[in-house]
């Protein structure tokens, strides 16, 4: 899948997701055998069932997504630049992250990829 607005319509449909709590529409963007990996480094998520649990549980937490930067594709892959913000216990935060796509011929998200570490967390003011 190379083509550009089609990709950078996968990543607005992905923040709409989260805007609107909607696990199951995030879950609907990936292919039944796909992988996770948030943060990168950790251990990935696999199949779409467990995917589907690890997004209910995101939106339970309130998480919201917003980009800080234009996607940018290249061959069968996006990524893009935001900010999640999370509500939590000991004060509201934000991780600054960079999410990298891989897409099969359906167009289906078959790889993601998240880039961030606990240096890209800061207090929300």
């Amino acid at each position: 899948m190379t083509d550009h607005d089609f990709k950078r319509g996968v990543v607005a449909a992905y923040v709409d997701g989260f805007a609107r709590n909607d696990a199951e529409a995030l879950t609907a963007l990936y292919a039944e055998d796909a992988t996770v990996e948030d943060p990168v480094g950790s251990n990935p998520i696999t199949g779409r069932a467990a995917i589907g649990a690890f997004y209910r549980a995101a939106v339970a937490r309130g998480i919201k997504l917003e980009l800080s930067g234009e996607p940018r594709t290249a061959g069968d892959s996006v990524a893009f630049p935001f900010r999640v913000h999370r509500q939590r216990a000991g004060g509201d935060d934000m991780i600054e992250a960079i999410d990298v796509f891989r897409f099969d011929a359906e167009g289906r998200i078959i790889e993601m990829r998240a880039y961030w570490g606990p240096q890209n967390i800061k207090p929300k003011a």
